[in-house]
């Protein structure tokens, strides 16, 4: 049977760093293919803070599927139907924000996983097995191994019950919000605070416990970057298509800026 392996699993099952690229402000299937290129493992398509439309979603999935990038969703809440529309339209992964207690993780679980893992409904033919028809249960199991389910911690309640969390079986990964959680740690915009930085030995503590991964988001200095991939973060958010974007776009505007409007003056030798 052919299924779309989800390449960002198959990085982190080899011990390798997952790179994600946040999608927010791009809507037409190009950015997948960009992605890619760039050397991209995952997108991040981001629903929760975000005014794309599940139709725009899908459609980016679609695209991730044939191109070698695996698409995952960032949902905008906990609610099943959230999640199953664009599981059922391409997606093999769904992130979701806000989990703080063991209770809202199984939820997670119950509603993207499959029988007997989970209780999601079993649709018709599905993108992921390019529409083909293959016996029920092969598909099913299939599409099981192949969805990355994406737990994430931004809370102190999830921080406080982190080892509950990462110990729920369905659950593979734990993805730390670090803008958040800062906030909540009353370290707003410190991403590299030591309360910031124990949240994340906590978390990556928890995970290697109970063989998940984790991974940060939200945290975009290099050094801090780096420090917390050496503290055990794989999965890792590595920035949007807004902010290349910008970053782009403000450097060439500043080198271009800097330059002379004077011609160089030729040198004069004695």
């Amino acid at each position: 049977m052919q299924v779309t392996k989800n390449h960002a699993k198959i990085r982190l099952e080899n011990g390798e760093l997952a790179l994600g690229m946040g999608i927010r402000q791009a809507r037409t299937v190009d950015i997948v293919h960009i992605a890619k290129t760039a050397g991209f493992d995952w997108l991040f398509i981001d629903m929760e803070h975000n005014s794309m439309s599940v139709d725009t979603a899908a459609q980016l999935c679609a695209a991730a599927l044939t191109a070698g990038i695996a698409p995952m969703i960032r949902v905008p809440g906990h609610e099943p139907f959230h999640a199953t529309r664009l599981l059922d339209a391409g997606a093999t992964g769904i992130v979701v924000p806000h989990v703080s207690t063991k209770e809202e993780a199984e939820n997670v679980v119950r509603s993207c996983r499959f029988p007997p893992l989970g209780k999601r409904s079993i649709p018709g033919l599905l993108p992921q097995v390019m529409f083909e028809s293959y016996p029920v249960a092969d598909v099913v199991e299939a599409i099981n191994r192949e969805t990355l389910l994406v737990a994430m911690i931004e809370t102190e309640e999830g921080l406080r019950n982190v080892d509950e969390i990462a110990a729920v079986p369905g659950i593979d990964a734990l993805l730390v919000g670090c803008t958040d959680l800062a906030a909540e740690l009353g370290v707003t915009g410190q991403l590299g605070h030591s309360r910031v930085a124990e949240a994340i030995d906590a978390v990556c503590a928890a995970c290697k416990k109970h063989g998940k991964f984790a991974g940060i988001g939200g945290v975009y200095d290099e050094a801090i970057m780096a420090a917390y991939v050496q503290k055990g973060a794989r999965l890792i958010l590595s920035g949007s298509d807004l902010a290349f974007l910008m970053a782009g776009g403000r450097a060439r505007t500043s080198m271009l800026r800097s330059v002379s409007l004077s011609p160089a003056l030729p040198s004069i030798t004695a």
